[in-house]
């Protein structure tokens, strides 16, 4: 395992405290698992999505919409 200094704010850090001792754990194992649930339902966004201005306000409503067609059309992942 390789040892990394993560800096956060001192709200987050508090709550990360409280949760430890509320469940009995480590602090490092409280964002250890946080990081590990992040790591892996983070997917990267299709090409080009965030990048272009489409013009339309409304796109980002209909953003999960976009995602599914996407999917479905196998255009992402």
């Amino acid at each position: 395992m390789t040892d990394m200094l993560v800096q956060l704010d001192d709200s987050i850090a508090d709550e990360i405290r409280r949760l430890a001792v509320a469940q009995d754990r480590s602090e490092t194992d409280i964002v250890r698992e946080a990081l590990s649930v992040f790591v892996q339902s983070a997917r990267p966004l299709p090409k080009g999505m965030g990048k272009y201005h489409s013009g339309d306000g409304k796109v980002s409503e209909h953003a999960r919409d976009l995602l599914r067609e996407a999917v479905k059309d196998k255009q992402w992942p």
